[in-house]
């Protein structure tokens, strides 16, 4: 017999597929509804209820489950927490918006770990030759700085497109960061540039923007 598939709108940015078998008895197929689930390679699993919508102070509107959720996330993510969601779940994320504390909270990580990566290499350097008059000839010591560096690309870029469509712009646009001479100042407006303050074409408002 055939299963009914339907999505999850995840707050992630992403929609992950689900059967009926993995809803639970109490979860009632209905928009809106916030729920919980185990995420795997798209799919969504054992999904469960964790609270109906409830109209929104201010709008008198139900507040949309990846608003709620969102809130929730935030209130417990911090700089660190944020640099691994970006390099981690939202790697390949091109979808959705990016708020200002997430697009500083990689950088500075990134940099961090990059420095430190960058300082083992010179000491490694020193030890290969010997703390000697030739000890800036060799570089391998800076391979894992390099490494590094290429490893974290494609999370950089999904992260500024992110930032993009937070500021309602398209994500095409991340192309001006490639440019020598201005990709640099271009990143730095990106980090200035407060969110939209309502929902556009990409998503609600992220979690913790004061609008």
């Amino acid at each position: 017999m055939a299963r009914s598939i339907t999505y999850i709108n995840g707050v992630d940015g992403k929609r992950y597929m689900f059967a009926r078998s993995d809803l639970s008895h109490e979860v009632a197929l209905a928009r809106g509804t916030l729920v919980e689930f185990q995420p795997d390679d798209g799919t969504a699993h054992n999904i469960a209820a964790v609270a109906s919508t409830s109209p929104s102070s201010s709008t008198g509107r139900p507040s949309q489950p990846s608003q709620l959720a969102e809130k929730r996330l935030a209130a417990s993510t911090g700089l660190w927490a944020y640099f691994l969601c970006t390099v981690s779940v939202n790697y390949f994320n091109f979808h959705g918006r990016g708020r200002r504390k997430e697009f500083w909270a990689f950088w500075l990580c990134f940099i961090l770990v990059q420095l430190a990566l960058v300082g083992l290499g010179i000491l490694v350097n020193l030890a290969i030759n010997g703390f000697g008059i030739n000890a800036g000839k060799s570089s391998i010591g800076f391979l894992p700085a390099g490494i590094f560096t290429l490893a974290f690309g494609w999370s950089w870029i999904a992260l500024v497109v992110r930032r993009l469509h937070d500021i309602g712009l398209s994500g095409w646009l991340v192309l001006i960061c490639f440019i020598p001479a201005i990709g640099g100042v271009a990143v730095l407006v990106l980090g200035l540039v407060p969110s939209q303050g309502r929902e556009n074409q990409w998503g609600p408002v992220p979690a913790g923007v004061r609008v």
